[in-house]
């Protein structure tokens, strides 16, 4: 199994950071895509498929939680698992995203270790991954 994860982050440091956690967590993973804000993701997702989109909440131009409702009003995006990446930790918020449908959370920052065990649950990968 081959995987294509995008990205969505409007700082290039933490999407490289992020990146680099992927391949510390040494997932089986053959190609990152990046966008800077929702709308660059869903103009990415227009014409990529990817199996699982990483999305920060605050963003300029389209926020993680626009970007989210959006996906979830597509018949083929409400398919891909979201997991939010994020520097905002209330209980009331991460509650609020579940509901949208979110696959899982990570609070920034976070270890390869935990990046690798939410991303492993949530695409049900064994751990010969």
């Amino acid at each position: 199994m081959s995987l294509r994860i995008l990205i969505v982050d409007d700082s290039p440091i933490i999407r490289s950071v992020i990146e680099k956690n992927i391949k510390l967590a040494e997932l089986p993973v053959t190609e990152c895509m990046h966008a800077g804000n929702g709308q660059e993701a869903l103009n990415q997702l227009d014409g990529e498929w990817v199996d699982l989109a990483l999305v920060d909440i605050n963003m300029p131009v389209m926020n993680g939680v626009e970007l989210i409702e959006k996906m979830k009003q597509d018949d083929l995006l409400k398919t891909i698992p979201v997991i939010v990446a994020s520097t905002e930790g209330s209980q009331t918020r991460i509650d609020a995203l579940k509901e949208l449908g979110i696959a899982g959370y990570l609070r920034k920052p976070f270890t390869p270790e935990q990046f690798k065990e939410q991303i492993t649950q949530v695409l049900e990968l064994n751990d010969a991954a």
